[in-house]
Parts: structure tokens; sequence; C-alpha cells
């Protein structure tokens, strides 16, 4: 099993550049459908310690007009991010960068002018995983600080597809990647702006149908806990927690409270909760459709946050393979 991930360190390394940095530092560039994240670590006694995190939205999936092409703007939106992650880079080799892209860049049919753009910036290759592979790492990235046994569903509601994941500690079990996300269900059940009963009973229904292929696959294998990660879940969590206290944990009740409320709210542009963040508002709504009927297919009471994701996953996943290229 993979040793656990330390919580994170000061977001910046005040240390001047040394070959003794460049050999032990990994990066890792998860290029998400809403946000980019960037994470850097240094690799020390078989654990990894936090050196820089930083993250924007970026909503790169919002750019995919009706054929699939990226525009301009939003290859710009990904492009500057970049250029302000290139500092961060500093002192990891380019050999120890791991660049992934997912579901946006999956899609988008003129990928690789993005991508010859991108490698001309951060001076190493960019990869587009698949879905399965995606889901491979969320899973390592989510279960790395977890010490029980039992087998765990794992959820991660991205920007432009949705994970799932059956595993234990030897590893996952079920891999699966469902082409919804919260900006692109934004874009298809609220592109009117309302946020309404009508519109998230779509939006629901949408996911529901999208699950009934995997569902009896992973009823029969089952699990004994179920784990949320990113962007969507992580925000639920929050909005809950600021009423009730409860730090990570999302309800079946809570969660239908939290559905009323937004209906409430009536429109994207109204939406103000405590504990969400300003600029994930407009596409809440779409993400908690989505995990409403999670909620609902696979018979959830209760599902618990956790930090660790897919670029957690992408420097867990290089430790493993320098570890066995050493050995």
């Amino acid at each position: 099993m993979n040793p656990p991930m330390e919580r994170p360190q000061p977001t910046s390394d005040d240390a001047a550049p040394t070959q003794q940095s460049n050999l032990t530092q990994l990066a890792a560039i998860d290029l998400g459908s809403n946000s980019f994240h960037l994470l850097v670590a240094r690799f020390e006694d078989d654990e990894l310690q936090v050196v820089a995190r930083c993250g924007e939205k970026v909503q790169l999936a919002a750019g995919l007009d009706t054929h699939n092409h990226l525009n301009e703007a939003a290859i710009e939106r990904a492009l500057t991010c970049l250029a302000r992650f290139l500092p961060h880079l500093e002192e990891v080799a380019h050999e120890r960068r791991r660049v992934v892209g997912t579901s946006a860049l999956r899609t988008a049919r003129n990928r690789q002018s993005f991508v010859t753009r991108a490698e001309a910036l951060l001076g190493c290759r960019v990869e587009i995983i698949p879905g399965e592979e995606e889901a491979r790492l969320i899973y390592l990235g989510a279960s790395q600080a977890l010490t029980t046994r039992e087998r765990r569903l794992v959820v991660d509601i991205g920007g432009g597809s949705t994970e799932f994941i059956i595993g234990d500690p030897s590893g996952p079990r079920l891999l699966k990647s469902l082409d919804v996300g919260c900006v692109t269900h934004t874009r298809r059940h609220f592109s009117d702006g309302a946020v309404t009963e009508a519109n998230m009973r779509r939006a629901e229904a949408d996911v529901l149908a999208r699950l009934e292929c995997i569902l009896p696959s992973y009823r029969e294998l089952g699990w004994g806990e179920a784990l949320g990660s990113s962007g969507t879940i992580k925000a639920a969590a929050s909005v809950l927690a600021s009423r009730d206290g409860k730090a990570g944990v999302i309800t079946i009740g809570g969660l239908r409270e939290l559905r009323k409320q937004l209906i409430d709210c009536g429109d994207l542009d109204r939406i103000a909760l405590a504990g969400l963040k300003p600029d994930r508002s407009r596409i809440f709504p779409a993400g908690v459709a989505i995990l409403g009927a999670i909620f609902e297919a696979f018979e959830l009471i209760t599902m618990n946050y956790t930090d660790g994701a897919l670029r957690e996953g992408v420097l867990l996943d290089m430790m493993a393979r320098e570890k066995t290229q050493n050995a």
C-alpha cells in the first residue's frame, strides 16, 4: 500500500533551487474541466511532503461549442493559468512533472492545438488520460489517508465527468467514468439560468438514466463506506457543515434541504449560501442534482468527504513507479 501523504505545508518554498531539490520534488497538474490544480511535493523517506498547492477556476468545458471545439478564449484562460503555475515548478525537473487532462480535453476535437502550446509552456508532456485511468488515480488519491480495511465506494464529481470506484486497501475493483459533470450539466439543464423544480428533476433524471448501466455490477460487489472527493462534494459538505457543524459529512436529509434552498433561490445568479464559494455558485445546482441522483441510485444515507483526489493520486502513482524502477 502506498504511504500516506502528509498534510499540506506552506504553499511556497523559499529555499534556492538546488540539484537535490530537482531530484526529490515531484509535480502533478490536473487539467480539469472546471478547474486546474497544481500540487508539488518533496519525496523524502518514502513520504510526500507538500511544498506547493494551488488551483484556479478555468472552466475549460464551458469553452466547448456544439461541435466540441474549444474556443480560443478558453484556451487562453487555460494557458494563462498554467503560466501562473510556472514559478512553483522552478525546482522540479521536467521529467518529474506529470500533467493530465480529463473530460473536457478528451471531448475537444481540437485538443492538440491546446496541448502543443501547453507542452511548450510547461516543458513536459501533457497526457489526455482515459476515464478509467482518471478513476484509478482518483481512488489512489482519495484512499491514501484511510486506515479502515473495508470495501469503499468513491465518487468524484468533476466539471465534465463523474467517476465511480469500488475498492479496498489492495486497490480498485470496479472503475467507471460517466460523461456528466457540474459544468456540462449546467449547460444541458440550467441554460436559462433558472433553478426550478422542473430543471432539477430533468437534471436528476438524466443522471439516473446514465447510471442504469453500471448499477447492477456495483450493487453486486457492494461496499461498506461511501466517500466523495473534489469540488462539488467538497462544496456540499462545506455548506451543510455551516448549518449543522458536522464537517465532511453529507446526509440524504441535508442534501434534500439543500436542494429545496437552491430552488427557493430561483436563479443561478442569486445563489449565495454560507460555506459556498462565489465562483462555484452557478454550477452548484447542477452538482447538487448529480449528487442527489447518485444518493438515490446507490441508496446512500451518508457520504464522507475526503481531501485526496486526482492530483494526489498522480503524485502517489509517480512515487510508486520510481520505487519500482529503483528496486
